[in-house]
């Protein structure tokens, strides 16, 4: 695909510049500023234009052994090492795909038993247990669950549609019958910022890709307002525009460690154990793994089976020797 000429004149606004282009996330974004940034500096500011192989192993080598990053972040350093030179840079350096990428080992997932779970919903607050209950109940990543929209919660259907998830997907979950009474409330109290909003007169909420220019009024319409907004208003970090955006993420992810050291529990729970006790405690209760990878958006069913190995289900229900002496 032909990129168009870059505007801006310093390399971390040309990533920028093409980042934004090519749609990428602000998580995205950030991360490749980030590693764009610490690559130039660990060169002594030397542009990345006058460096080359030798350099970048270089880079990814302290990364490896000094730093000690994660398989995982090495290989999102590599790739926007990638990016910047072939997006950016417009260079065809066919050294720089070649570069070996560490192999990931496979982790089993920290899961909590339900009685667990319900320890740290329990130790949640206000609009945060019920995020909370919601990323359990339906097995939505957080992300997922704070950007979800007024219109996205179909009650007629029992329902919950999951807009651009990831790898830009969308998907259907079930709607909780037991947090239909306590939604409905949310959904008031999101009503009453909204006619606030709406009386002052501000922008409206965050719309993807290009529908704000051509709709300009729908992100002050009803259907489009966030399930979660922030109580209060923030500038955007991307157009500068002061509005209204949902919860932010390391609101409830400070929240829900909170409640994981009240609870007392010895697991390195996260928001994503949810999900990870979500997908186990279906296929505890004998629900297919072709389901349960539906409902969590995985595109190979591969992904999914590492909930087995969590349970006896991978083993066919084996009985340890010691248990039948």
């Amino acid at each position: 695909m032909a990129l168009p000429p870059l505007q801006a004149n310093r390399l971390l606004d040309q990533v920028k510049e093409r980042i934004r282009y090519l749609h990428f996330s602000l998580r995205t974004e950030e991360a490749y500023l980030y590693w764009v940034r610490a690559f130039v500096l660990f060169h002594g500011k030397r542009h990345p234009r006058d460096l080359g192989l030798q350099e970048v192993e270089a880079f990814l080598s302290h990364l490896a052994n000094e730093r000690h990053v994660a398989a995982s972040t090495h290989k999102q350093a590599l790739s926007a090492l990638i990016f910047m030179y072939g997006k950016v840079l417009g260079r065809d350096l066919p050294w720089l795909d070649a570069i070996g990428r560490p192999k990931s080992s496979p982790k089993l997932p920290v899961v909590l038993t339900a009685a667990e779970v319900a320890q740290v919903l329990a130790a949640l607050d206000g609009r945060y247990r019920l995020i909370g209950q919601l990323l359990y109940g339906t097995g939505m990543r957080l992300m997922e669950g704070l950007r979800l929209r007024i219109k996205d919660v179909d009650f007629g259907h029992g329902a919950i549609v999951v807009r651009d998830g990831k790898g830009g997907k969308d998907r259907t979950v079930m709607l909780p019958s037991s947090l239909i009474d306590a939604l409905r409330q949310q959904i008031g109290r999101t009503r009453l910022l909204w006619e606030q909003d709406r009386a002052r007169k501000l922008p409206g909420v965050w719309l993807p890709t290009a529908l704000d220019a051509k709709y300009p009024r729908l992100g002050q319409t009803w259907g489009w307002q966030w399930l979660f907004p922030s109580d209060t208003v923030s500038v955007c970090p991307r157009t500068g525009v002061e509005r209204r955006h949902h919860v932010i993420d390391k609101s409830f992810q400070r929240a829900f460690k909170k409640a994981v050291a009240a609870s007392q529990l010895i697991k390195p729970a996260t928001p994503h154990t949810l999900r990870h006790s979500f997908a186990t405690h279906l296929l505890q209760a004998r629900y297919d793994i072709r389901t349960v990878q539906e409902l969590l958006g995985h595109a190979d069913v591969s992904t999914t089976m590492i909930y087995t190995h969590v349970l006896k289900v991978g083993g066919g229900g084996v009985q340890s020797p010691l248990d039948v002496l």
